[in-house]
């Protein structure tokens, strides 16, 4: 920075250093507004959710571990059935959790196998049409 020997040349620095000043603390409170607003509870949350939303395995996820529980639901209400053993409902919950478990974290390998066991059907109905 130059030496000022000048009143005029003093009097225009601190004019300078008045404006710089004002730019800066405009500019501070506009990141401070912007701050202010990013914070704001419905802001995070829609943040948030706009996030969640646009995950692309989303909709895999909730499929896989919805799937994962009906499949274990029903394997244990096959395995009861109407029974009242206390031994026949602990080996069940057992059967429950692990098919629950095997098939939320199996999906694709669930999806295949569901998908081959359904060609198979489709490709011996044909078979069987085709016979006079």
């Amino acid at each position: 920075m130059q030496n000022i020997s000048t009143t005029a040349g003093l009097k225009n620095a601190i004019q300078l250093l008045e404006v710089d000043q004002a730019i800066k603390g405009q500019l501070l409170k506009e990141q401070f507004y912007l701050t202010y607003e990013r914070f704001k509870p419905i802001n995070l949350l829609k943040g948030t959710l706009k996030d969640i939303a646009s995950s692309p395995y989303l909709i895999d996820n909730i499929l896989g571990a919805a799937t994962g529980l009906a499949a274990g639901y029903l394997s244990k209400k096959i395995f009861i059935g109407a029974s009242d053993n206390m031994f026949r409902k602990l080996i069940g919950f057992l059967l429950q959790f692990g098919v629950t478990k095997v098939v939320a974290k199996h999906p694709d390998a669930i999806k295949s196998f569901g998908t081959f066991i359904i060609q198979n059907i489709h490709h011996k109905k044909e078979m069987n049409s085709k016979k006079p």
